[in-house]
């Protein structure tokens, strides 16, 4: 593998929740990483203006901002009160500077077993959101969870699904998010990598790794990169020979994480992209990290 510089490394929000939006930015700051990935809730709280000022004045710049969607409503006013809040999250992102807004696509409705017609008002969704974001300069991009999630948050599992919606519609509008979490099970997933990156379709790379037992709670069950069954290697590897050449974002929920000190955690974060991705001597890792050649 080509080592994974730091100055691709960008640590999502959520990784070190517990850190208040000025301790982050100083935080990764301090620690040499060039760009944070925001949640909105979060960011508005602190105030857009204020944290796109907060973010550009450390010399950070924001990788994506997370999250739009939730498109699957069959209530037409549901649908319409989705697209303004989408509309919404559009302009905030492009207040914060970012060209990503990633998007969890929603579950099933109350009472539904239509995946099908779900995936298609994703889509109708995508069509009315895609000239308004292309307009602001900021790409929408497609987030595939597990399929743990199908029913009621994501009615998009594959990196395949993703990218045939996405396909719909123009590369610069709409793409895709490569979150190893999400997609390293299915053995489809590299040959979509491969198509998303030849049309310039892939426009977040995300890594947390899968750890066992799973928690109870399951969303936040992601590891420390190292500390999983994950072959991150191979899947960096993967997005790299795709083409893709954008920020290498940290994305994990964990409540054992988030009761640790913040900054403890964002440093040890950073230790594990060099220990797993950089090609430095590695740092210890989980028990179950397999190859010692990093």
């Amino acid at each position: 593998m080509n080592p994974a510089p730091l100055s691709r490394l960008s640590i999502n929000q959520m990784t070190v929740k517990q850190l208040p939006l000025p301790d982050l930015v100083r935080a990764c700051a301090d620690a040499g990483v060039p760009g944070v990935g925001l949640w909105r809730e979060p960011v508005r709280a602190y105030g857009v203006e204020a944290a796109a000022r907060l973010v550009r004045d450390a010399g950070l710049s924001v990788t994506t901002l997370c999250r739009g969607g939730f498109f699957t409503a069959d209530e037409p006013h549901a649908r319409a009160r989705a697209l303004d809040d989408n509309r919404a999250a559009l302009d905030e992102a492009a207040a914060l500077g970012t060209d990503t807004l990633v998007l969890v696509s929603g579950g099933l409705p109350e009472g539904s077993r239509d995946l099908a017609g779900a995936r298609e008002r994703v889509a109708d969704a995508l069509a009315e959101l895609g000239p308004y974001a292309r307009a602001r300069g900021v790409r929408l991009a497609i987030e595939p969870l597990h399929p743990m999630y199908a029913a009621d948050r994501c009615v998009v599992s594959t990196l395949g699904q993703a990218l045939e919606l996405a396909e719909r519609f123009p590369a610069r509008e709409v793409g895709v998010v490569v979150d190893t979490y999400h997609v390293w099970w299915d053995d489809l997933a590299p040959a979509a990598v491969a198509r998303a990156g030849a049309a310039g379709r892939i426009h977040s790379f995300q890594l947390a790794d899968w750890i066992t037992p799973l928690p109870a709670g399951v969303l936040t069950g992601r590891g420390l990169l190292g500390d999983g069954a994950i072959d991150l290697v191979a899947w960096y590897d993967r997005v790299e020979a795709a083409g893709y050449t954008g920020p290498v974002e940290v994305e994990l929920f964990n409540e054992e994480l988030w009761g640790r000190d913040g900054t403890a955690v964002l440093k040890e974060t950073v230790e594990r992209f060099v220990a797993v991705l950089g090609g430095f001597p590695a740092a210890p890792l989980g028990a179950r990290t397999g190859r010692t050649d990093r």
